[in-house]
């Protein structure tokens, strides 16, 4: 019959020197580093996407103010056309001062 050795805890068996105590807080430090590394990538992976997003809505927005200008540009024309065109269509139409009155 063949027993089994019984586990060992963490600490059982094992000495520690300052050599050993170096590389597990190395191990800790470098783990903790890792971490901070990952998340900082992880914010700057989101920073660059609201960027390309900003970027974006900010083009468009740029190339609808230029239509709408392009709109008010028109509207503004037509909007002196019209009124040229009323003006002129006053001057020639008599007005009522210019009428002689019925009993004339």
């Amino acid at each position: 019959m063949t027993t089994r050795p019984e586990a060992l805890s963490p600490n059982e068996g094992v000495t520690m020197n300052s050599d050993t105590q170096r590389d597990d807080s190395s191990m800790s430090l470098s783990r903790v580093l890792a971490t901070r590394l990952e998340a900082l990538e992880s914010r700057i992976a989101y920073q660059e996407h609201w960027l390309d997003t900003l970027d974006h809505a900010v083009a468009n927005q740029e190339r609808r103010l230029a239509q709408l200008e392009r709109i008010n540009t028109l509207m503004q024309e037509k909007l002196r056309d019209q009124q040229r065109a009323l003006q002129d269509s006053e001057m020639g139409a008599p007005s009522a001062q210019d009428e002689v009155p019925p009993h004339y």
